[in-house]
């Protein structure tokens, strides 16, 4: 491993210090600035612009930026940049859904929220054998268990949950053999973490849309 007094060194396109020793991870993030398009187009295309729209689009972007700030300067303070926005995605993703989806009151909706990063912040300290893959699995099983709520209880409105369950599933799993693809490729997977939780985001977020519009 190289020495990680000077930079995090976590996946395996970072062949040596510097700004471009994850150029393709760094590049990647372009996912997460036009899903933010995308959505804000959406939401104003839809009359669907408010208030926990614009929070989501806001944290997509802050998310795109983390990581790309991570990937570049690589230390410790960028790896927080990296992780804490992402993790604010999730608990806004659930605050707004079990408020404007499920109905539930502040006190209920706030209760989710606190189990939800109780949860996973406990999964946080299994980094090992999966590459710390495990971090995001509260957050891949409650993608599944809303899509499936959601395409019970709104079953004339596409899948998108369900779909982005399926396409988190692919992430997920590319950025677990990250390090064991070394062998056979030099940059790695984890760039396609990236590229497809800009999907990810933008089908989560995009679910609420269709709703908002319905309900206006």
């Amino acid at each position: 491993m190289h020495n990680r007094r000077t930079y995090v060194d976590l996946y395996c396109e970072r062949l040596a210090p510097g700004l471009l020793g994850e150029p393709l991870n760094a590049a990647s993030n372009i996912a997460f600035f036009v899903a933010a398009w995308l959505l804000a187009r959406d939401a104003r295309r839809l009359g669907a612009w408010r208030a926990d729209s614009a929070l989501l689009v806001a944290l997509t972007v802050i998310v795109g930026i983390g990581s790309t700030v991570f990937h570049t300067v690589a230390t410790t303070w960028a790896q927080w940049l990296d992780l804490v926005p992402i993790l604010l995605f999730q608990l806004a993703f659930l605050w707004i859904y079990a408020a404007r989806i499920l109905n539930w009151s502040p006190i209920a909706s706030g209760v989710l929220v606190a189990a939800f990063m109780a949860i996973a912040l406990f999964a946080r300290q299994f980094q090992e054998p999966f590459n710390g893959s495990i971090t995001y699995a509260p957050a891949l099983v409650a993608v599944f268990a809303l899509g499936l709520h959601h395409r019970a209880t709104h079953p004339r409105e596409p899948p998108l949950l369900l779909a982005a369950a399926g396409v988190f599933t692919v992430s997920l799993f590319l950025r677990t053999i990250d390090a064991a693809a070394c062998e056979r490729f030099a940059h790695g997977t984890h760039f396609f973490w990236h590229l497809l939780n800009g999907v990810v985001l933008y089908l989560a977020a995009r679910s609420l849309l269709g709703t908002a519009q319905r309900a206006h």
